[in-house]
């Protein structure tokens, strides 16, 4: 065995650097970080997460399934010994900010480990969207080319490797931005896939009722989408349905949205749900009008795997399908939003099919064996070719290089201050 294949053998340690700390149960990002959590445990690895956020009532507890937690300080030369002293074989950034904030130190203390951003989504494609929500169509790849797309990019080619969600996503770094394929592995959400016993178990038609809409409301896609929700098709859907109600679940609502609470129009804001399988389960059709977003839709894997159907939007279904039928119907404007939902909602036959759709999607789509197995092949792959590999990723080396320069002696300047002024 080479000595490089020895030390890739032996150091099993990694460290995930978050911008907060994990919330499963009430955002998509933080599932998302469990399920890396949980694939990189089955491999038998040895992980710490840190974070420079306060912990939440939501934060996960990651001690209780053997993740060491490192709390850290943005701008503070007590990272460079945590990181020194646990010298992690690989580093995970959650997002492209964190590897802004801490990648030039992991860079300094660790050159050998193999650095991974996880995107969740493409921050520069969500707000160019939304941006673009209020302009001509064509539009878009102009709002595409923001400043944002410029810093998340380059963060992208600083790391050896970038996990992208959504195949959609993935399309366009290669095509619109020419990202080195060898940069960019697919990992979209990862899920233990049902079998046609479990989903048909669930609760059935007529012991369902009401429609749903969920999503953590610090995200501002979801609080467009709930205010589109209320003023164009909610009164829609109303009218032919006066006996229905919509609920409106998710963390942190805002006052705006507490505002839109309404008993007598059937819109109730029911807040953070605790039991999200349950809610689910519980109602007939899921509503999710997402007008802008990027990276895949927690709510709508959701909806599959408890068996409620979904109308949802041309972005709220991107990235999913792969041509296969929809869990319900696809609609972008208002009245067809509406008109699909009341369907869905009176038909039974069709409300059946949509179920059986959506276990076909997560069958076929989130097959969690192949996706985990192709990213254990692909990480070990660049472990023992990581001088190569970086060599070949010349503008990754470039972009580090003046990068590392800029932030750490911007970082150096705000360390001092703040030790100067304590």
């Amino acid at each position: 065995m080479s000595p490089v294949q020895q030390e890739f053998k032996m150091n099993n340690k990694i460290l995930i650097i978050g911008l907060v700390w994990p919330e499963p149960d009430a955002t998509a990002a933080g599932t998302r970080m469990l399920q890396l959590i949980r694939f990189f445990q089955n491999h038998k690895y040895e992980l710490s997460f840190a974070c420079a956020a306060s912990k939440s009532s939501l934060s996960f507890d990651l001690e209780t399934i053997s993740v060491s937690t490192v709390p850290i300080q943005l701008n503070d030369a007590g990272f460079d010994d945590m990181i020194s002293e646990l010298d992690p074989g690989i580093v995970v950034f959650d997002r492209f900010i964190t590897e802004e904030q801490f990648g030039w130190r992991v860079r300094e203390k660790c050159p050998s480990a193999l650095l991974i951003l996880d995107t969740e989504d493409l921050h520069f494609l969500r707000k160019g969207r939304e941006k673009a929500l209020v302009q001509p169509q064509n539009m878009l790849e102009e709002f595409l080319k923001n400043d944002d797309a410029k810093r998340e990019i380059a963060s992208i080619y600083r790391c050896d490797l970038t996990l992208v969600i959504s195949e959609f996503e993935e399309g366009l770094l290669k095509k619109t931005f020419q990202i080195d394929p060898t940069l960019l592995f697919y990992l979209p959400f990862l899920v233990e896939n049902p079998s046609q016993e479990n989903v048909t178990a669930l609760p059935d038609f007529k012991d369902r009722k009401h429609f749903i809409t969920m999503g953590n409301f610090k995200h501002r896609p979801n609080r467009d989408s709930v205010l589109f929700l209320k003023q164009e098709i909610w009164p829609m859907i109303r009218k032919e349905l006066p006996d229905a109600e919509m609920h409106i679940y998710g963390a942190y609502a805002t006052k705006e949205i507490l505002q839109l609470n309404n008993i007598k129009e059937g819109f109730l804001v029911k807040g953070w749900a605790s039991d999200k399988k349950q809610v689910y389960m519980n109602s007939r059709v899921c509503l999710a009008p997402l007008r802008f977003g990027a990276g895949l839709k927690g709510k709508l894997i959701d909806a599959m795997l408890f068996g409620t159907p979904c109308v949802t939007t041309s972005t709220g279904a991107e990235g999913m399908q792969r041509q296969l039928p929809w869990n319900g119907f696809i609609a972008d404007h208002a009245g067809e939003i509406a008109k699909k939902a009341i369907l869905l909602y009176q038909d039974e036959e069709t409300w059946n099919q949509a179920r059986i759709n959506g276990l076909n999607l997560l069958n076929n789509n989130f097959n969690k064996q192949f996706f985990e197995s192709a990213l254990k092949d692909c990480i070990d792959h660049l472990r023992l070719n990581l001088k190569q590999h970086r060599e070949n990723n010349f503008i990754g080396s470039m972009l580090a290089h003046h990068s590392m320069k800029s932030t750490k002696y911007l970082s150096k300047w705000i360390e001092a201050k703040n030790t100067s002024a304590q």
